[in-house]
């Protein structure tokens, strides 16, 4: 029964169905005739009617256009192998994921992941557009009480990340990653005001865009990144399907405009030099990672054009014109225009522009070509360029051809200036702009400087009138610039967080003004002025300070951050660049000479110069040396227990110190709860959040050693306090506790200090024979010039190798030149800065010699500063070959050799501590830096082992070649049976273990046995090699099997070269 009422009634909706959809079209044909029928009641002119037709015409059009884009975009995301093998083989052009580039890399996992929680997404969105965006918008405006969101539907379409390209040669504090983002959604969001009766919502979106995200810090605490920083670096391209109300946005005329503001918003906060920033740990300055300094400054030349194309032809091009050509030049947000020539195909505009630069690599100029005309300008070319082209040569002076263009080439001369945080060079930099006359059309004069605000926040500004909470918002002028902050809507204690750049052309004679006004513009909160000259003389040329304002309230004040760099110009002599990026950088080939171009009009002619002092990063020289002294300990937990531990026992304890990535072991005291070690250690460290300094306590045993405890410090504690002496708990058992003497060393640059460092040096006695050091040594290797050719006659691939005493580091392999660049900082430890000497050698892929330079580090004392910073000349090269150093010297003025400078104080801070144990000297020396190698034979007490680690590019494998060790200790009377063991790590199967022959009863065995693996090279350079030199023994003896381990980082060879080296094998390396 119930069956067939159903029956019935569905056969009674039907025909009601019909009678709606009927009323419907009835309604829709009534609709298109109302226009036509109001324009003759109203007798209005047919020409309404026309437009109004046009108008509904050219959005049909449009909107069909863009659902046939979507539509299409969905389906080859859906279809993309099919489509891409079948209709787009020859483009490389949007590619999918699964075509992989050597230099991006897929990421289809990644892809999976974001498909299966895509619906968690769409589930998190509209919960928070409901329940937190929607009330915000119905408490904004009383026009928006009846706002809400009808519909909220991220669709099955998730993002897709097209491909990954990771950039980790620039910073080894951070990682960079390009994101190649591709979406195409059916999305809708419809949202409705009831009081209006008005609707409207999106159906469907497509975005396309490189999206850059950065990790940094880089830290040594969970979560092992301090922050996330996100921006696009150009605009994504972006196409909306809109629905209701919003249908008018798809309009011809209000399409663009429509979609031109949301761009704007989107890029207010996600395209440079906006950034998102996510912070993951505590107390970190977000501010200064989401408005950064900038990377430097780009001074563009836009001399001339020549043979370009005509496009003012007359009589349908029987007659052949001219052009009326100017540029556009385009740098992220930065905009240009240059001013028209008219009727010239060869025209010269000799305007001079100054961009700021962000992000190298991936930043961008586009200079573009329009011929002018009355209604559209006709396009001419274009041209693009990578910005870290500039940055790598320095000067870049080339002729550029045109693209999309049948003819035409453009003239460039880039600059790229460096930023300084000293005023040492500011008179030079000044000297240099006022010899550049300056044309009367583009009247603003070179910088100087540029000025970086970091506008954080205000305290107490005085509230308006009828005691009511300002609005406050700050507008910031240098000269006739003027920019503004965001505005904090009623409130006295505003937080802005907001950043800003300025160019400078007079440091000396320009101020900052700043005025603090309501949201209405009429009412002045506060103002101050500071003149640039205070920065010149401040640490770094910055202030960062609350700063109190003048006619405001008496507690009223501003916190800010003030920045100054003055732009220095490394100009030299460097060979033309192409714009094709496979075409290698510039500056590395025989040197040219620079032609004559112009300043916005006028003749100048730079000189092939070369810089006299270095360009090093600002964070040059900022490491600090920890000095860790293990004294004793006691009260340590019994672990060698005899007959099922009814015989109490005692330990044999040593202690692991772990910090900076180092790892460093004590000696092993033999039967004792109580032992005192007096040993030394010294570690160069950079100053990062969340840096731990960990002590793991263990008990030597035949087998596995026994946990005696732990405790972790926080390196940024230590810094703080600058020396600790104390005893600390051992945590995680029942007992036990470590006496350490620890101390963060103050950096001097006063030689008067180093007699009294050097007389508490020599009072010093530790039983692992480590020596205090008395200073520390930074070396910034910046360029060389004029080096000897190869026997072939081809340009050298040249490393610098420096060497101190035992300890020795490289350069990476610079690319072919006779005046490479390497631009790469080191630091060594100095015990004694009247008698150590530095020694810098240059050759060709670490083979043929290319000269040599011997730096006595008492030559640096004589220094001012203790800086020496200029050219040197090579030995063994030719007589024009010199190399470019920066040399710091920073002694450690400790704070016992303070007190030790006192009449009575050397015997109160004497540390020596009786034993009657000796030990070999481990690990005297240690640095920030991994040693690769170096060193005479035996100087490690566990010998030495020489290996070859190549990667053959024609085999596509890497070659591990064991030749030889030498000088290994005896592990019996009778000596060792040595073999090598070594694994690929990470490798969880263990699939790259690999052992040599045993070699028997010999302490200089030779193996010459060769390994291949089958990696690809970014692979191998990924993998760490673990080996270890062993003694074979049987399965009952006693003898030591463990001769000595090595670890190294394949990352820090250069593994195409292939180059044999001899490496040090210790108990425990890092």
């Amino acid at each position: 029964m119930a069956v067939g009422e159903d029956a019935g009634s569905a056969s009674a909706e039907a025909p009601g169905r019909h009678a709606v959809s009927v009323l419907l079209a009835f309604g829709k044909c009534l609709g298109a005739l109302l226009p036509v029928y109001l324009a003759g009641y109203f007798g209005l002119s047919l020409c309404f009617v026309v437009l109004g037709l046009v108008v509904y015409l050219g959005w049909r059009q449009h909107r069909d256009g863009k659902r046939t884009r979507l539509n299409t975009a969905m389906y080859v995301l859906e279809n993309e192998r099919d489509f891409t093998t079948t209709k787009l083989f020859r483009s490389r052009r949007d590619v999918p994921a699964w075509v992989n580039f050597p230099d991006v890399e897929k990421v289809e996992w990644l892809n999976k992941i974001l498909q299966q929680a895509w619906p968690f997404v769409g589930q998190y969105l509209e919960k928070l557009l409901v329940e937190t965006i929607a009330p915000t918008i119905r408490t904004s405006s009383a026009h928006l009480q009846t706002f809400s969101f009808t519909k909220v539907d991220l669709g099955d379409k998730a993002v897709k990340v097209v491909g990954v390209k990771a950039h980790t040669e620039h910073d080894k504090r951070q990682v960079l990653l390009d994101l190649y983002i591709s979406y195409a959604g059916n999305v809708e969001i419809n949202v409705e005001i009831k009081k209006y009766f008005c609707k409207a919502g999106v159906k469907g979106i497509q975005l396309h865009g490189k999206l850059r995200v950065i990790l940094e810090p880089l830290i040594g605490d969970v979560p092992l990144v301090g922050a996330i920083t996100m921006f696009f670096i150009r605009r994504p391209k972006l196409d909306i399907n809109w629905t209701g109300l919003t249908n008018l946005l798809d309009i011809p005329c209000l399409n663009a405009m429509s979609d031109t503001m949301v761009m704007d918003a989107i890029a207010s906060f996600l395209v440079l030099p906006n950034r998102l920033t996510v912070p993951l740990v505590a107390d970190l300055h977000v501010a200064q990672l989401r408005s950064p300094l900038p990377r430097g400054i780009v001074r563009i030349h836009l001399v001339e054009a020549e043979n370009l194309a005509a496009k003012d032809n007359f009589i349908k091009g029987v007659i052949a014109g001219k052009s009326d050509p100017y540029a556009v030049l385009r740098v992220g947000t930065q905009t240009f225009t240059s001013h028209h020539v008219d009727n010239n195909l060869n025209p010269q505009w000799r305007e001079m522009y100054e961009v700021i630069v962000h992000e190298v690599p991936g930043q961008e100029l586009e200079v573009e070509v329009f011929d002018k005309d009355p209604d559209q300008d006709d396009f001419l070319g274009r041209v693009k360029l990578d910005l870290g082209l500039v940055k790598k040569a320095r000067v870049l002076e080339e002729w550029f051809t045109l693209k999309d263009a049948p003819s035409g080439k453009v003239h460039l001369r880039l600059e790229w200036l460096s930023l300084l945080p000293s005023a040492e060079r500011l008179s030079e930099v000044l000297q240099k702009n006022q010899n550049l006359t300056v044309s009367s059309k583009t009247p603003d004069p070179p910088s100087a400087a540029i000025l970086t605000v970091y506008l954080d926040r205000a305290q107490d500004l005085p509230m308006k009138k009828g005691n009511k909470d300002p609005s406050p918002m700050v507008q910031l002028s240098v000269q006739d610039t003027t920019k503004e902050s965001r505005t904090v809507y009623g409130n006295n204690n505003p937080v802005w967080e907001d950043a800003f750049t300025f160019f400078i052309q007079d440091p000396r004679k320009q101020d900052l003004d700043i005025q603090v006004k309501d949201d209405d513009r009429s009412l002045t909160l506060g103002t101050l002025s500071i003149p640039l000259s205070r920065l010149l003389s401040s640490t770094e040329l910055s202030m960062d300070q609350w700063f109190q304002l003048d006619n405001s309230g008496p507690a009223s004040r501003i916190y800010m951050n003030v920045v100054l760099r003055v732009l220095w110009l490394n100009e030299e002599p460097t060979s033309p660049v192409s714009s094709d990026p496979s075409v290698p950088f510039p500056g590395e080939g025989e040197d040219d000479v620079i032609t004559d171009v112009t300043h916005r009009g006028s003749s100048v002619s730079p000189t092939p110069t070369r810089p006299q002092h270095t360009s090093p990063d600002s964070s040059f020289g900022t490491e600090g040396v920890l000095r860790i002294h293990l004294v004793e300990a006691q009260n340590l937990v019994a672990k060698d227990t005899f007959m099922g531990g009814m015989v109490k026992g005692k330990s044999d304890p040593y202690v692991k110190i772990r910090v900076g990535g180092l790892t460093f072991k004590s000696r092993v005291i033999k039967e004792n709860l109580n032992p005192v070690w007096n040993e030394l250690y010294e570690v160069i460290l950079t100053q990062l959040p969340g840096q731990e300094v960990q002590f793991d306590l263990y008990d030597k045993d035949m087998d596995q050693d026994d946990f005696l405890g732990r405790f972790k410090l926080s390196l940024s504690d230590l810094i703080s306090a600058q020396y600790i002496d104390q005893w600390y708990t051992l945590n995680d058992v029942k007992s036990g506790q470590v006496h350490l003497m620890m101390e963060w060393l103050p950096k001097v640059s006063d030689p008067a200090r180093l007699e009294q460092i050097l007389q508490y040096q020599s009072q010093q006695s530790y039983v692992n024979k480590a020596v205090p050091s008395a200073a520390v040594l930074f070396i910034y290797m910046e360029q060389a010039h004029g080096l000897p050719l190869k026997k072939s006659g081809k340009e050298p691939t040249a490393g610098v190798e420096l060497s101190l005493k035992n300890t020795s580091q490289r350069t990476k392999l610079a690319n072919r030149s006779a005046s490479p660049r390497w631009d790469e900082a080191f630091c060594f430890l100095i015990h004694d800065p009247r008698e150590d000497i530095v020694t810098v050698k240059l050759s060709h892929g670490w083979g043929q010699p290319l000269g040599a330079v011997v730096l006595p580090v008492k030559e640096i004392l004589a220094e001012q500063a203790l800086v020496l910073d200029r050219w040197l000349t090579l030995d063994g090269a030719l007589p024009e070959s010199q190399i470019l150093i920066r040399a710091e010297l920073k002694l450690l003025d400790s704070k016992l050799a303070q007190c030790a400078s006192g009449s009575n104080g050397a015997s109160e801070v004497e540390h020596v501590i009786p034993t009657a144990e000796t030990v070999p000297a481990t690990n005297q020396e240690l640095r920030h830096r991994t040693v690769q190698g170096g060193g005479d034979a035996g100087d490690s007490g566990r010998g030495q082992v020489n290996l070859t680690i190549a990667y053959s590019t024609q085999e596509n494998r890497l070659v591990i070649t064991i030749h030889a060790c030498r000088n290994l200790p005896p592990c019996s009377k009778d000596g060792s049976d040595p073999y090598v063991s070594f694994l690929l790590q990470p490798d969880k199967n263990r699939s790259t273990k690999r052992k040599t022959s045993i070699k028997k009863r010999d302490l200089n065995p030779e193996f010459n046995e060769r390994f291949d693996f089958d990696l690809s090279l970014e692979e191998a350079t990924q993998r760490r090699l673990d080996l270890s030199v062993k003694n074979s023994v049987s399965f009952m003896s006693r003898e030591r099997e463990l001769i000595g381990k090595l670890h190294l980082d394949l990352n820090q060879l250069d593994l195409k070269a292939g180059i044999s080296q001899w490496y040090n094998l210790t108990e425990e390396t890092s």
